[in-house]
């Protein structure tokens, strides 16, 4: 059974793309700081399908982190066919009050741990020809106010998805996903305002985490020609930001 390692599983989106991917994969859960979610979702999942969850903690500040975040999730079932880049920071840095540990951080967490992970990975992922699914966002291209370092890391993500379909091409394909409005900040800030964003989505709603779990389970599983894309899961919302 081919195996997928997800960052930031504990909660949220994460959580969800572990449950659905755990439908026909072996589990990694990989969490920060949330142990006691981490090792619930793996008991949940371990009593559905036994021996097929694991977790994993570990820190995503430095190349040496994802290096050893890399071995450990190979150690776990012996190999890897799917890494889903997911762990995020995200909050406003307003111009004239960022520091540099707030930049940091934003492009740590959505940049340069998917890239040092994903090369640590990649000749694993190679032997399976497996893929990469980094959830992106739809502010990396269309900028949202108050969110410069967010949007601009962001926006390196989605390049860095292009730039390496076509580096580990044919043997491992990268994709991204770029949610919308699926769950929303705990801390309302300009610029997010839920009511004024949900009135100019064409579909008129929020969407679900299990839309974005389908979309990277279909990119994983189901999709074997596609690489170097970004689907966009936002019921239409870039189309009137």
């Amino acid at each position: 059974m081919a195996t997928a390692l997800i960052t930031g599983a504990a909660a949220r989106l994460g959580r969800a793309i572990a449950e659905e991917l755990h439908r026909d994969h072996q589990v990694v859960i990989h969490y920060r700081r949330s142990a006691e979610a981490a090792q619930t979702l793996a008991a949940n999942l371990n009593a559905r399908r036994p021996g097929s969850a694991a977790t994993v903690q570990s820190d995503l500040g430095s190349a040496t982190d994802c290096d050893n975040l890399a071995s450990a999730a190979l150690a776990c079932f012996g190999e890897l066919s799917v890494l889903v880049n997911n762990a995020s920071a995200f909050y406003p840095t307003p111009i004239g009050e960022a520091d540099e540990q707030q930049w940091d951080e934003l492009m740590g967490s959505n940049l340069k741990a998917p890239f040092f992970l994903s090369q640590a990975l990649a000749p694993a992922l190679a032997e399976q020809r497996g893929c990469i699914v980094n959830l992106a966002d739809i502010h990396a291209e269309k900028p949202m106010p108050t969110h410069t370092v967010y949007c601009a890391a962001k926006a390196g993500l989605a390049m860095l998805t292009k730039s390496l379909a076509r580096e580990l091409a044919p043997q491992v394909r990268v994709n991204g996903v770029a949610p919308g409005a699926i769950l929303w900040p705990e801390q309302e800030s300009e610029g997010y305002n839920k009511e004024q964003i949900l009135a100019r989505i064409p579909m008129q709603r929020s969407g679900d985490p299990s839309d974005i779990a389908r979309t990277v389970r279909f990119l994983a599983v189901d999709a074997p020609y596609i690489t170097g894309q970004i689907i966009a899961v936002d019921g239409g919302r870039s189309l009137n930001i």
